[in-house]
């Protein structure tokens, strides 16, 4: 299979394996961010809803993605060779920042105009206890504009070969579902290197926090240079698990 390919398929494919293994851990009441009580309550749309819009978004993504290596694929059949681990890394960086900023700015361009939060991104919040395989539930326009085209730009812009691409996308839809998982996790290297994390973006999804945290899904320099960042503490619950907590801005 070329590599073209595998950037297509395999990015779906861990999507739904790396949600799975959180499905599979979600009984740990002791590191969920909410209670599991408060999914049904809180959240407006069910999990069966939930896996039909994520497959349809992952469908348009797929025809997209093919598309555009059609259109940068080498007619001539020869893999493209890979450049030098220092340039990969450059390119990876340059990838991150490249979807950071477009997510950041088209992100939260849908909650400042509220035909378009009404219409498309509201749909995102209907999962106010966000759980992992509900983090590309999204209004498909969404999808479209926030995670395809994001996404092309990132691979347009930084350079990386299609090889680069696979490990990439797969690194950044591991990272989404990381961020949607509700839990924390003792360990969780993401949790480590990352402050853009489920506690995080679980501020995000929370009313009080619908017009702050917009950053997504590696960094959290946009939401601080342009003053959107709220920080939290993290705050053991009596009855188990953890809650983020917004701290006051001044």
């Amino acid at each position: 299979m070329s590599d073209e390919l595998l950037g297509t398929f395999v990015p779906v494919a861990v999507y739904w394996i790396y949600s799975g293994m959180y499905v599979l851990l979600g009984g740990l009441e002791n590191y969920r961010l909410h209670p599991k009580s408060e999914e049904d309550v809180k959240n407006i749309v069910s999990k069966g809803t939930v896996v039909q819009g994520v497959l349809l978004q992952q469908t348009f993504q797929i025809i997209v993605s093919l598309l555009l290596f059609m259109v940068v694929s080498n007619d001539s059949g020869i893999i493209q060779p890979q450049p030098s681990p220092l340039v990969i890394v450059v390119q990876l960086i340059i990838a991150m920042v490249v979807m950071d900023t477009w997510q950041y700015f088209m992100h939260r361009y849908m909650h400042i105009n509220k035909f378009l939060y009404k219409h498309i991104h509201s749909k995102h919040h209907t999962l106010v206890v966000p759980y992992s395989f509900g983090a590309l539930y999204n209004h498909p326009l969404e999808g479209l504009i926030l995670d395809t085209i994001g996404g092309a730009l990132s691979f347009l812009v930084s350079g990386m070969t299609p090889r680069t691409a696979i490990f990439f996308f797969s690194f950044a839809t591991i990272k989404t579902v990381d961020d949607h998982c509700g839990l924390w996790l003792p360990g969780n290297l993401f949790h480590v290197f990352f402050n853009n994390n489920s506690a995080y973006h679980d501020i995000h999804h929370q009313l009080y926090g619908n017009k702050y945290n917009f950053s997504q899904p590696f960094f959290v320099m946009w939401d601080k240079i342009l003053g959107t960042h709220m920080p939290y503490s993290l705050v053991e619950r009596k009855e188990g698990g953890f809650e983020a907590r917004p701290i006051k801005k001044d």
